[in-house]
């Protein structure tokens, strides 16, 4: 059962991290491809444990994304500790200014770098604040309202 459950989360985690997958349904559907017979409960759970998040894409649309950098750190516990110390997200042209609690400026950047989320140039993260650029106003929005959700997430799971 526990090999089932790892093999099951692999093949998860090598699906979101290749195709555009949007909604639990459609991650269900591309695992049953794979042969394996899943619940939508079952999903969500998979989806909570490993940390597999949805990202808001530049064109509107949203997508799953996998943190991939997380060295010891579970990638839920990751993004409970995002969550938590992030107080407010704005947009400013081209960049998102994330504020933090105090000292949990570079937690909650390693988080965002660790998603690797796409219209990122680069961040730079101080004691309380969190600057990231981006190509265009429209990236902007997109990580801004990535950012909200991976807050409001963490909120609802609490």
């Amino acid at each position: 059962m526990k090999m089932a459950k790892n093999e099951r989360q692999e093949c998860m985690l090598r699906l979101v991290r290749a195709r555009e997958i949007s909604t639990q349904e459609d991650l269900a559907r591309e695992l049953e491809n794979e042969g394996w017979q899943v619940t939508q409960a079952t999903v969500s759970r998979d989806i909570k444990d490993l940390g597999i998040i949805k990202v808001t894409l530049p064109t509107g649309g949203t997508k799953y994304s996998v943190l991939d950098r997380t060295g010891d750190v579970a990638p839920g516990r990751l993004l409970s500790v995002f969550a938590h110390s992030v107080l407010s997200s704005e947009v400013a042209m081209n960049l998102v200014v994330v504020k933090t609690l105090p000292g949990m400026a570079n937690a909650a950047a390693s988080a965002l770098d660790s998603i690797h989320l796409s219209g990122v140039v680069g961040s730079i993260a101080g004691d309380d604040t969190v600057f990231i650029a981006t190509p265009s106003a429209e990236d902007a929005l997109a990580i801004h309202s990535t950012i909200r959700d991976m807050i409001n997430r963490n909120n609802t799971d609490i």
